[in-house]
């Protein structure tokens, strides 16, 4: 099996300063620009089976651009939206540092502000994982079209990482692609954040 995971473009939220998360913002142009890009780039280097994706606007633009150019079907997952960041989503970052400010000491099983915990972003990413793992074959080649943040968890858990690992394996940049791979049930990472696509740009 084949997993190409790939960010969404810039959105609306990059260039307003805010928190994102859960708020439901638009691709920009550049966006749109950057996802047809790489859409058009997948479309030249692989056969895309299925197209998974967050429903979240950003990432089901990016993902409608890559169904386009590959004619595969799009399924979208609510384990795949962004961290469900509560009160601050959609606020600028200094407004919500203000009114909302992290605590000084945070459990994994704890959240506040109408927020996931850590532990519970975890499981959700574990959970889209194993879904489209399991429910596809080796012989698949699956896009994952998702969010900086959960693409790290989703890293974490195709390792099999502890469930509070300090490890940051990798940022994902607009429209960013990693290539993973499943043989015989040993999974490897090929390509980490690939953005030859935007070289144009």
């Amino acid at each position: 099996m084949k997993l190409l995971i790939i960010r969404h473009g810039q959105s609306e939220a990059d260039i307003l300063n805010v928190w994102e998360g859960r708020a439901d913002f638009d691709l920009t142009a550049l966006g749109h620009e950057q996802a047809s890009l790489m859409a058009n780039w997948v479309a030249g280097n692989y056969k895309i089976d299925k197209i998974f994706s967050s429903p979240l606007k950003r990432a089901q633009q990016t993902a409608d651009a890559l169904a386009n150019s590959t004619g595969a079907s799009i399924t979208f997952d609510d384990d795949l939206m962004e961290w469900q960041n509560g009160l601050i989503a959609g606020m600028l970052r200094a407004e919500a540092l203000a009114k909302y400010p992290p605590p000084n000491i945070k459990y994994p099983h704890t959240a506040m502000y109408g927020q996931e915990s850590d532990v519970q972003f975890r499981a959700r990413a574990e959970t889209a994982l194993s879904k489209i793992i399991n429910e596809n074959t080796e012989e698949h080649t699956i896009a994952i079209v998702s969010h900086n943040g959960l693409i790290g968890r989703l890293f974490h858990s195709f390792i099999c990482a502890p469930l509070i690992s300090p490890v940051n394996l990798c940022k994902t940049g607009d429209t960013g692609i990693h290539e993973w791979r499943i043989t015989n049930g040993m999974r490897e990472i090929i390509h980490v954040n690939m953005q030859h696509h935007l070289a144009m740009l």
